[in-house]
């Protein structure tokens, strides 16, 4: 006689427990809406728009690539090309839910390799250089940065570039790639170091491989991109919200090193 035994209960699916987690799901979502819209070898072809852009900068190698797609869950959205510095173009991709774009990723070259040749060396840090001061709409910067090695003369000549921006309120973000790479005492030292060199700026460890840092990172963005909403009520617990645990508009130090655009075009860089 077969006994008649109850259907395995289905497993519900999985929930956010805490606001942290409810913000990193919407913040997760809104990311891998992410599309590419289109590319530009020169500012003057990039579309006029009116919603927040964020844009990736950071020297070749950095992990920039792999960061933009691991943030959006797609593994080919940015192009990680196998010769560092290749990249020669500004690619803009969309996010957005319902095919409306509420704001648009920029990923602009890496710089610094030293076998790219040196013409187009100056001509895409030029590129870089003015789309960093001119881009309107540009509300956000993320800057790629390999702790093993910390900022570079380059990355410290850019920070200079934007510091005009970020004191009009222009957000900056500084992502410690690679952090798997450290041991946890030397991450510790990494942040600590960091958060000094950003001057008041935001700073995240980040790892692909060990999923790292991306919940924060995603929420962070999310959050940029979307000033005027409010954070989580009783009746909008999905809302993302993070606390701040530093200034909101970051002031970046005074680096005494080269100064200016003209210094981030010098070709012996």
């Amino acid at each position: 006689m077969t006994i008649p035994t109850k259907p395995p209960a289905r497993s519900a699916a999985p929930t956010a427990t805490t606001p942290a987690a409810a913000a990193a799901l919407v913040a997760s979502g809104w990311l891998h809406t992410a599309k590419f819209l289109t590319t530009a070898p020169q500012l003057h072809f990039l579309p006029a728009l009116s919603v927040p852009e964020i844009a990736f900068v950071g020297r070749s190698n950095a992990g920039k690539s792999t960061c933009i797609n691991t943030l959006t869950q797609q593994k080919q959205l940015a192009f990680a090309s196998k010769k560092p510095g290749r990249t020669q173009h500004i690619n803009l991709f969309s996010l957005g839910k319902q095919g409306i774009t509420d704001a648009v990723l920029a990923d602009l070259p890496g710089y610094g390799y030293a076998a790219v040749p040196k013409q187009d060396k100056i001509r895409w840090q030029q590129v870089m250089a003015n789309y960093l001061v001119t881009r309107e709409n540009l509300s956000a910067i993320v800057l790629m940065c390999d702790p093993r090695h910390g900022l570079t003369e380059l990355d410290e000549i850019l920070l200079d570039v934007v510091r005009p921006r970020v004191e009009e309120g222009l957000k900056f973000l500084v992502v410690l790639t690679k952090a798997d790479k450290l041991t946890r005492a030397e991450q510790t030292k990494a942040l600590s170091i960091m958060k000094l060199q950003a001057g008041g700026g935001e700073v995240r460890l980040f790892s692909a491989t060990k999923r790292q840092g991306i919940d924060e990172v995603s929420t962070l963005l999310w959050q940029w991109a979307h000033p005027a909403i409010p954070g989580p009520t009783p009746s909008s617990p999905m809302l993302p919200v993070i606390p701040e645990t530093q200034p909101s508009f970051p002031l970046l130090p005074v680096i005494p090193v080269k100064t200016g655009i003209h210094d981030f075009l010098d070709p012996r860089s």
